[in-house]
């Protein structure tokens, strides 16, 4: 193989490098976008859990430490 193939077939696996390249740079940066849209998701799930539930009446509707009505 003379130095010019030899030299154009470097620079076509340079080419196909560099595409992969990109490829995986925005198919990091989609998931690094799921990764947040995920992580806000959980911190709005987790805000939730930790407010008290209220009832029509805006009273607090944990069971847990209310009384039952024929107390």
């Amino acid at each position: 193989m003379d130095a010019e193939a030899h030299l154009m077939e470097i620079e076509i696996k340079l080419t196909r490098q560099e595409d992969l390249l990109d490829t995986l740079n925005t198919l990091v940066y989609r998931q690094q976008q799921k990764l947040d849209q995920l992580e806000a998701l959980c911190a709005a799930l987790a805000r939730l859990i930790k407010e008290p539930a209220s009832d029509q009446d805006g009273n607090s509707a944990n069971s847990a430490n209310e009384r039952p009505p024929h107390y």
